[in-house]
């Protein structure tokens, strides 16, 4: 039987750290997947989850398919080899700057493991989002040119692309979190992956999502074949500019 791990409270500063930190230092992407089956009762609990996060507006125009039939996965597996053949060719050819080569290695050999035991994957989360249409008048234009001013207004104007698809993702990856974080608080592995975005409509074909709707990550779950352990992450000291860079 599975059951979630038990995660240690260190002392910080003489005072018990909230669970929830335990469990953020130690929440690795797990590639490797047993292939036992994920109930519905706990995919359910991380898709609550996902729905407690934030959503901008609260307009909560979330929607999540959760793919556990083995036939649907055996049909999404050669898309999935697809994507991640065109991203180990490209972008994930060399290590990023600064990390060890020998553990780059580790990472894609993991990558390579995932991708050949697709079919495999117990459950697999796809998060949708889809803006309304939006609802503006010509004096509410003439009152936003005026608080931006000119050279803003234009700049809008050319990154109006940029800024609705971060508006989208702002909506739908802090839910992610959620599932992320539930995910390893139960003892699920799980990585979040956007290769899917090279085949996009293949995927949409294959799953019957709507044209209108986008995809903003799949998110394969289940049951790791390794252990959770602690992150490598760049400290802190290096990555904070307190009040101007």
């Amino acid at each position: 039987m599975h059951t979630p791990d038990t995660l240690s409270e260190p002392a910080v500063g003489g005072a018990a750290e909230p669970a929830l930190f335990s469990t953020m230092s130690t929440m690795r992407a797990m590639r490797r997947l047993l292939p036992d089956p994920v109930s519905d009762e706990l995919l359910d609990r991380l898709i609550q989850a996902a729905v407690w996060g934030p959503s901008g507006g609260n307009m909560q125009r979330y929607e999540y398919v959760v793919v556990t039939d083995r036939a649907v996965m055996a049909e999404l597996a050669p898309l999935w080899k697809r994507c991640v053949d065109a991203y180990l060719a490209t972008t994930g050819k060399y290590a990023p700057a600064g990390m060890d080569e020998a553990a780059y290695a580790r990472m894609v050999a993991a990558i390579e493991y995932q991708r050949d035991h697709f079919a495999e994957t117990p459950a697999l989360i796809i998060p949708c989002y889809r803006f309304p249409e939006p609802r503006i008048e010509e004096e509410g234009l003439r009152v936003h040119a005026e608080a931006l001013g000119p050279d803003a207004t234009a700049r809008m104007g050319r990154t109006q692309e940029r800024f609705a698809a971060l508006a989208e993702g702002s909506c739908v990856y802090p839910g992610v979190q959620n599932l992320l974080l539930a995910a390893r608080g139960l003892g699920l592995a799980a990585n979040i992956t956007i290769w899917h975005l090279f085949l996009e409509e293949e995927w949409k074909a294959a799953l019957g999502i709507p044209e209108e709707m986008n995809t903003f990550a799949a998110i394969p779950v289940g049951w790791p074949r390794g252990r959770f352990g602690p992150v490598s992450r760049r400290p802190v000291a290096e990555v904070v500019h307190r009040d101007r860079w």
